[in-house]
């Protein structure tokens, strides 16, 4: 008798990673959300997702607590009985020029994106190691990889992204040999939904419109289905990429 592929999906409170919980949440799911403080949020995607049949449990916990991340390993694994796919998606986009920018800025977007990735990876290895499904999806931006204009200077947040690449591209190699693939999804300008938090304004968003090849902004259900394609048996062969997901965006 198969069991429920047990996934844990970070910041899924709204956005990319709400998407992600509604385009997997179905009968042979099992779903810890997490989020970092967006509680009302969270209760309406896991309510979502189990009308859609899937079995759903939520967590709260900030990721830059250097001991939030193992726990909500160890949550996951006590509540479902293991753990078979991480989404590590919670990250935050802070818009600043480089001479404006912090020790502190800095410091918290790597505590927040490619510390918080490395703590969950790590607690969760036993975990991935055992799972015939094991899968790790990393949302990583655009903004590590483009460097053009004054609207597309993100610079704690490319350094913190392109951080969190280089991990991942170093764990496939290691987790590769068993079975578990790990990727990145770098998504190009996403249009927000009704609870997401903006960095850039609506003028800005429509000349990044007007930039992108196809013309328009991403969706977060197009990130979504990228992200639950690397989830699938369908890509067992597909690991240490960075899968842009922009529009045509990165295009030479």
């Amino acid at each position: 008798m198969s069991r429920d592929t047990i996934v844990l999906i970070t910041g899924a409170a709204s956005g990319i990673g709400a998407a992600i919980a509604r385009a997997l949440a179905a009968p042979g799911y099992a779903l810890m959300l997490h989020t970092g403080r967006n509680a009302e949020g969270l209760d309406a995607v896991a309510a979502e997702a189990r009308a859609k049949g899937a079995t759903v449990e939520t967590i709260l916990g900030d990721l830059t607590d250097p001991s939030v991340p193992a726990a909500l390993i160890a949550a996951t694994r006590e509540r479902f009985g293991g753990l078979d796919q991480i989404v590590a998606n919670a990250g935050r986009a802070q818009k600043s020029a480089y001479a404006d920018l912090t020790d502190v800025d800095l410091t918290r977007a790597f505590a927040l994106m490619p510390l918080a990735f490395f703590r969950l990876t790590q607690a969760a290895l036993p975990a991935l190691r055992a799972s015939d499904r094991g899968r790790v999806v990393a949302l990583s931006s655009f903004v590590a990889h483009l460097y053009g204009t004054n609207d597309m200077l993100f610079p704690a947040t490319a350094a913190a992204k392109a951080a969190l690449e280089a991990l991942a591209k170093s764990l496939a190699v290691e987790l590769g040999p068993e079975g578990v693939t790990v990727n990145c999804v770098a998504p190009g300008f996403v249009r927000k939904d009704a609870q997401g938090h903006a960095a850039t304004s609506t003028e800005a968003m429509a000349r990044s419109a007007a930039i992108t090849p196809n013309r328009r902004l991403g969706l977060p259900e197009d990130i979504a289905d990228t992200v639950c394609h690397l989830l699938s048996p369908g890509a067992r062969h597909i690991t240490g990429q960075v899968i842009h997901v922009d529009g045509g965006l990165m295009l030479p």
